[in-house]
């Protein structure tokens, strides 16, 4: 855990307390959630390599990190961006091959379903292609608008990362002269970076359940009733990863998961979806389980949390939920009130 230094005096604590509410409220009303949890992700990961990097000093150590980090970070970028330009440019695969293959499943319906539907049915990829042209050409002001909001949001994550990265260089060589308000102040920062590591462990251990439950049905249930899916180690792969992604994860992998399922017949898609409705139900007690033994929470003190923060903010309330939860029950069991 982070060092908490010694409280200032109670009427320093109690502004504090207000400044950080403020603040954690401003967060969510101004969505600077993505943001405030990139900064968070970059300064915990140079806490936790440091200790590890005992062949330097510490400050050397930080650096050290910080670059290991960005370098990790812009190869990714990088890769993003090749794999972007692949997946659009090959004939043999990516957007090409997906479209082919969407075009397949569409004529294998035309079978199974009723004139009525087939007859709004591309029927075949060119024609699939054309209707995604003239759907996005009818609703060009709402794509504007969801990639401005995408751009925004990478915009904020990169000024959040680059925050995090400065304030991790700067405990490199930490102040030992704190003004009262000011070490008030660290401490709910120290408090709450704790809460968002214990919260993001938990998370990872949650995709890897998430990812085992997806791997039995595809390696084991599936083949037993003589169905056999391609891709299954991407497919398992792409829910681990996209499992660490609270909330949206699961929509990303369900997603993949069930025009695989589309591929080999209807029938399996719907069971695909079913199975995988039952897992994504299960996630929220796994979560609030998981989570909960991290902050020491019971399963309904977390549903609650994520119910009410829901309701206020919406899914970014929702995924701040158990970050917030154990900021705030970490406080009160300071101060020996729970």
């Amino acid at each position: 855990m982070q060092d908490v230094r010694t409280e200032p005096s109670r009427d320093y604590v109690i502004a504090a307390g207000l400044i950080t509410a403020f603040l954690l409220w401003f967060v969510l009303y101004f969505r600077l959630l993505p943001a405030l949890l990139a900064g968070l992700l970059v300064f915990e990961s140079v806490h936790v390599l440091t200790p590890r990097l005992r062949f330097v000093k510490e400050r050397k150590a930080r650096y050290l990190a910080v670059g290991l980090l960005v370098s990790v970070v812009v190869a990714l970028l990088g890769l993003a961006i090749v794999g972007a330009v692949l997946f659009f440019r090959s004939e043999s695969g990516g957007y090409v091959a997906l479209l082919r293959k969407s075009a397949e499943v569409i004529a294998s319906w035309h079978g199974r379903l009723p004139d009525w539907v087939v007859r709004s049915l591309p029927a075949d990829a060119d024609a699939l292609q054309t209707a995604i042209v003239g759907w996005l050409q009818q609703h060009v002001t709402d794509v504007r608008t969801i990639g401005g909001e995408a751009v925004q949001v990478l915009v904020r994550i990169v000024i959040g990362m680059v925050l995090g990265a400065l304030v991790a260089l700067l405990q490199a060589d930490p102040p030992t002269d704190y003004r009262p308000l000011a070490l008030a102040l660290v401490n709910r920062a120290a408090r709450f970076g704790e809460a968002f590591r214990r919260i993001v462990f938990a998370q990872v251990r949650i995709a890897a359940v998430n990812a085992v439950l997806t791997a039995l049905y595809l390696l084991i249930v599936l083949p037993l009733f003589g169905v056999h899916l391609p891709l299954i180690k991407t497919m398992i792969a792409v829910t681990f990863i996209a499992g660490l992604i609270p909330v949206f994860g699961n929509l990303i992998s369900n997603v993949v998961i069930v025009v695989v399922s589309l591929s080999v017949s209807p029938i399996v898609a719907v069971w695909s979806l079913l199975y995988l409705v039952a897992i994504h139900k299960l996630e929220y007690f796994l979560n609030a389980r998981m989570v909960g033994t991290q902050i020491e929470a019971l399963a309904w003190e977390l549903l609650l949390a994520m119910l009410l923060m829901e309701a206020a903010f919406g899914v970014a309330g929702l995924i701040a939920a158990p970050i917030y939860y154990a900021y705030v029950k970490s406080e009160l069991a300071a101060r020996g009130w729970v």
